[in-house]
């Protein structure tokens, strides 16, 4: 698929989308990058790294947070989206569910827009990824872990953001999805779609997984979130298994040194088996 200027292989390759929160509130690092010079430099840092995207946000959206106006949120945003544009040569996301903000994300040239609420949020939100031409990631997410059968349920949500994207002229190839962990899902839930994410394949579009230092590996481990990365580490190598074009995450380097070894040894594995 492409996203801005840049071709990915989501058939073959694994890409890392780097987390770039400008924001005061963030669970696991609010306030450490929200500068402008802050930003851009920590970015930088990602790209080193080996950064596939970088992920703009402008608002928490950890349980419990508070939502900001929609021009508190532009004004966080865009001039770190123009910064990063004008200094790398990488695809860059908005991360929001507000049409506005997201129209504004374009405006400063971002190339795409993950949206966590899958298009469901706002109603015009899929008219502005379909006029933009930008591509999107369509997250899973339910205002209250309430299912009766949470797998099927959970399938039904994700096909629901998948006929408002076609609906509104969203192509196929602009479109990834997002499991949504820690969103609208108990522990146990959370558990149970990072161990079965082989179940997103079915839509034929690539997935992200982003599970960086969130509370479901925070509540497996007893550990607070700047001590989580061994945990994300473990679901990054699962996510590569499972056949994840994307992993979200905080710690570029670490995550994408796991994804090498791992896509090593699955090259080795099907090389043996003759395939």
């Amino acid at each position: 698929m492409r996203i801005g200027s840049r071709e990915f292989d989501t058939e073959h390759q694994t890409y890392i989308m780097g987390i770039l929160n400008v924001t005061p509130d963030s669970f696991s690092d609010g306030g450490r990058y929200d500068r402008l010079d802050a930003a851009l430099f920590h970015a930088q840092q990602m790209v080193d790294e080996g950064a596939d995207i970088i992920d703009v946000g402008g608002e928490s959206t950890r349980p419990g947070h508070v939502q900001i106006s929609d021009g508190e949120e532009i004004e966080r945003i865009s001039p770190v989206i123009e910064g990063l544009k004008a200094r790398f040569d990488i695809p860059v996301s908005a991360d929001t569910y507000k049409s506005a903000v997201a129209r504004a994300a374009i405006q400063a040239g971002a190339d795409l827009v993950n949206d966590i609420w899958g298009l469901k949020y706002d109603g015009e939100m899929a008219g502005v990824i379909a006029g933009s031409g930008v591509a999107c990631c369509l997250m899973h997410n339910r205002e209250q872990p309430d299912y009766t059968h949470f797998l099927p349920e959970f399938l039904e949500d994700v096909e629901e953001s998948i006929r408002l994207a076609k609906a509104a002229g969203i192509p196929d190839g602009a479109v990834i999805l997002d499991p949504g962990v820690g969103f609208g899902k108990t522990y146990e839930m959370n558990l149970e779609i990072i161990s079965r994410l082989e179940v997103m394949q079915r839509f034929g579009y690539p997935v992200l997984l982003g599970t960086s230092r969130k509370s479901v590996i925070g509540l497996t481990l007893s550990v607070p979130p700047d001590e989580r990365e061994e945990g994300t580490l473990v679901t990054t190598v699962l996510g590569v298994q499972k056949g994840c074009a994307f992993v979200r995450v905080h710690d570029v380097k670490k995550n994408r040194r796991a994804v090498q070894m791992t896509r090593a040894l699955m090259r080795t594995h099907d090389t043996d088996a003759g395939v």
